[in-house]
């Protein structure tokens, strides 16, 4: 088990946060120059995560037996966290396409720190305090003006029921995944290959590869494996060994903010004011949630 402080803890699951919020970007690249859905998409990004992880673990030794090729120890909590990945995944998409982006986004990413809350207070034991409450409460509240500040939302039952069950999947690989002392990096390599076998069927009746330019295609799936694929998931697995699961959720809460940014920059989208506040309050409760989390731990780095 890789074991690192709180203090960067916090700072590999923050990184990981933003790095998940460029998958979007680089999944809607797909869709413009390729046609590609979103199954498969998530289908070559787990590929090209579990490719890229691996050889990173050759090359520089990454986990500590990367010499010693062979199933993971704890195979169990592999196949859970590669059906967990399969499921929220494809639930999200599915929340998408009943209701929308935002209203997909806002109950998926809001949904998930309620849940993994009340999991990590029944199965770990986390207490989380008034203040840290507050921060998840003030937090929420940011993703919903961010998510919904532009008013083009529709509700659907079907929508909210897929976008619940991706927040449960997640839930459950995020407290999985902090509840035991696994090797982070072999069990996101792991996760990577019985999410993408998951996943592989619906690719394959969606459309397995692209119509566009072959060269762009493999860029972005290079790109899509390598940053918020294998480094997020990896360094996000390595974090949830020192920050408390709440903790990890509320940080996560990050990624929304980042796409939201990528989606002006490059994508000519507008951010309403409401929408801006929405942002500032978000990352504004997650500073303050990580400074709690750091005051729990007593001591910084």
């Amino acid at each position: 088990m890789t074991h690192v402080s709180v203090r960067r803890g916090l700072l590999y699951v923050s990184i990981a946060a933003t790095a998940w919020g460029t998958g979007g970007a680089a999944g809607a690249l797909l869709d413009l120059t390729g046609g590609l859905g979103p199954v498969a998409v998530s289908f070559w990004r787990f590929a090209a995560g579990a490719v890229l992880l691996l050889l990173a673990s050759r090359l520089f030794g990454l986990g500590g037996n990367a010499r010693r090729p062979g199933p993971p120890r704890n195979l169990g909590g592999v196949l859970v966290t590669g059906a967990g990945m399969a499921v929220y995944q494809t639930a999200y998409f599915a929340a998408i396409a009943e209701s929308g982006l935002a209203v997909a986004t806002v109950v998926t990413i809001g949904a998930t720190p309620v849940l993994v809350a009340a999991g990590g207070r029944l199965l770990l034991g986390e207490r989380l305090g008034a203040a840290g409450l507050g921060s998840v409460a003030v937090a929420l509240a940011g993703l919903a003006l961010l998510t919904l500040g532009d008013g083009s939302s529709s509700f659907s039952a079907s929508g909210t029921g897929w976008a619940l069950l991706s927040a449960a999947g997640y839930a459950g690989v995020t407290l999985l995944n902090r509840a035991f002392a696994t090797e982070p990096y072999a069990t996101a390599t792991g996760g990577f290959v019985v999410g993408g076998l998951c996943l592989l069927p619906i690719a394959l009746v969606q459309g397995l590869l692209p119509s566009g330019d072959p060269l762009v295609f493999w860029t972005i799936i290079a790109y899509l494996g390598a940053v918020p694929t294998a480094l997020a998931y990896g360094l996000f697995f390595v974090g949830l060994g020192a920050v408390r699961a709440t903790t990890a959720s509320v940080v996560s809460l990050v990624e929304p903010v980042g796409a939201a940014l990528l989606g002006v920059l490059l994508f000519g989208e507008r951010l309403t004011a409401v929408a801006a506040c929405g942002g500032g309050l978000l990352l504004g409760a997650v500073v303050l949630l990580a400074l709690n989390e750091r005051g729990r731990a007593g001591a910084p780095a």
